[in-house]
This record gives C-alpha cells, structure tokens and sequence, in this order.
C-alpha cells in the first residue's frame, strides 16, 4: 500500500499547486518564469548527479531522454494553464490523463484492461466531467489554455508510463531527467521572449518560488513517480485523479464559491474511481515488473 499511499499524498499536493501558481501570477511571475525558476533550479542541481552517475542510466539514454522531453513539457504546460486559466477547468482537461494513461499502458506495456479498470475509468471521466459543470464545461469555445491543459495530461501520461517501463534506471536518476527537462523547456520559452507582462516580484518573491521548486514540487515529483514506478501505469493513472477533486475542492473553499450538485456528484464519482483502484490487487504476476524492465 506504500505506493498507492505516497501517489494519493503527492496528487494531493499538485490539486493545491494553484494557490501558489496564482500568487506568483500576481507578481508578473508567469508560468515559464515560474517552472524556469522553481523545477529549473531542481534540474541544476540534477545535472552534476546525472553527469556523475552516466553508467547507471546511459544503456537507457533513450528513456531518459523521452522523460526529460515529455516530463519537462508536462510541467511547464500545466504550471502555465493552471496559472493562466480557470482551475477547474483546466483540471477537468488534464484529467483526461486517465484515458491516455490506461490507452498508453495498454499498447506500451500489455497491461490489460478488466472490467473493473474499464469501470473505474469510466466512473473517475464522468466524475471529472460532472464535478466541472457537466455539459456547462463545454458551452465555452477552447481556448490555447485549454489546448496547454489538454497537453500537459498527455504528456505526463507518456512520461508515466516510460518512467515504469525504464525499470533498469534507478528512481533517482528518472526523476532528474524530468527535473532537467523542465529547465530546458523552461529556458527555451523565457528566451523566446513570451511573457509580455510587468515583472514586480521582489528578491523575496523569488526565493518564494525557488522554495516553492525545491520543496513542494520536488516532493510532489517524487512521490508521484515513486508510486508510478511501483505500480501499473493504468492503475496508477486512475489513482492520480484524486488531485482534481482536491483542486476543486480547496478552489471552492478558498474562493468561497460552492460546489453545486454536479460537482459534488462528480467528487464522489472520482474518489470512487480512485478507492476501486486503491483496494485492488494487482492484475500482474509478482515477476513482471522485472521482466517489463528487460
């Protein structure tokens, strides 16, 4: 149960990851500026250890890089539509990271999909869509904010699933990889010259964000991908979406805007999903995480 325990700790640590998001938004932070700052300065510090560790993972080079590709992007897409757009919204189109991430599963791994995993995808989708409004969360056009959350969800659901498939390359080193990845997507847009906004933040400020890098997301980083690494990527997928109804949750809380019914039949839908996945047994015989890695 370790596993499934540190995913739900570290999904709930990402739903609250929109306070601090918007805070920095304020200060002309914006997203890119966030992930270069925060994820890039975790990502410095990977490179050395990486560099030093090379024989560990360099038989693997194409799996690391694949995370630091896909890792990176889902942390800078997510880290600019949360900041940038409604966060329940957003959530809601992340979370189509289930469906990718039980698809991915499925052609990459062979991890086969029972009647009870095809049910708790399908409860924890409605949940998703029924806890955003249901058919009101459609009645906008999208918008590139849409387009970025729609990504994000993708992208880590490609990075979860090579992060369980490089089973031969320690944990550590996969988690650098995505760290690394970050800074260099992070890099690239800031030179780009995309954020056009007034930059007020103050020393302190950025010492926030920094923190905010070096101890909440690295710390959620870790313990996603440690509970990605132990458990199949469909199930871990599902058990992910449990930061969605903490978005949503703390988002009407502190904004004091109240869930209506929709939302709270869609709570009660994903905590359902999640619960049915959390009790399971595995559907894989106890060798072929080995074997996956082979």
């Amino acid at each position: 149960m370790l596993p499934v325990i540190a995913l739900l700790l570290a999904s709930t640590l990402w739903g609250l990851t929109w306070l601090p998001l918007k805070q920095f938004g304020t200060y002309g932070v914006a997203g890119p500026l966030v992930t270069l700052a925060a994820h890039g300065t975790v990502g410095l510090l990977a490179l050395p250890f990486l560099a030093l560790r090379f024989r560990e993972w360099k038989s693997d080079w194409r799996s690391m890089g694949v995370l630091a590709v896909f890792g990176g992007l889902a942390n800078l897409a997510f880290a600019t539509a949360m900041q940038r757009g409604d966060v329940t919204r957003v959530m809601v189109l992340f979370y189509l990271l289930p469906a990718w991430g039980v698809l991915l599963a499925y052609l990459v791994l062979g991890e086969r999909v029972d009647r009870r995993r095809g049910l708790s995808l399908l409860t924890g989708l409605a949940g998703g869509f029924l806890a955003v409004g249901g058919p009101r969360v459609v009645s906008e056009p999208p918008t590139w904010i849409d387009a970025l959350a729609a990504l994000s969800g993708f992208a880590l659901a490609v990075n979860n699933v090579v992060f369980r498939k490089a089973q031969a390359v320690p944990i550590p080193h996969k988690v650098g990889a995505v760290f690394a990845g970050s800074l260099v997507w992070a890099g690239a847009v800031v030179l780009l010259g995309t954020n056009h906004e007034p930059v007020t933040a103050t020393p302190f400020v950025w010492l926030e964000v920094v923190g905010f890098g070096v101890f909440w997301i690295l710390l959620a980083t870790a313990g996603t991908l440690y509970g990605v690494n132990h458990l199949e990527a469909g199930r871990s997928s599902l058990l992910i979406i449990t930061e969605l109804i903490t978005a949503v949750v703390s988002s009407a809380v502190i904004l004091r805007k109240l869930p209506d019914r929709s939302a709270m039949a869609g709570g009660v839908l994903i905590l359902a999903s999640a619960l049915l996945e959390a009790v399971r047994p595995s559907l894989e015989p106890a060798d072929t995480l080995r074997k996956t890695g082979s």
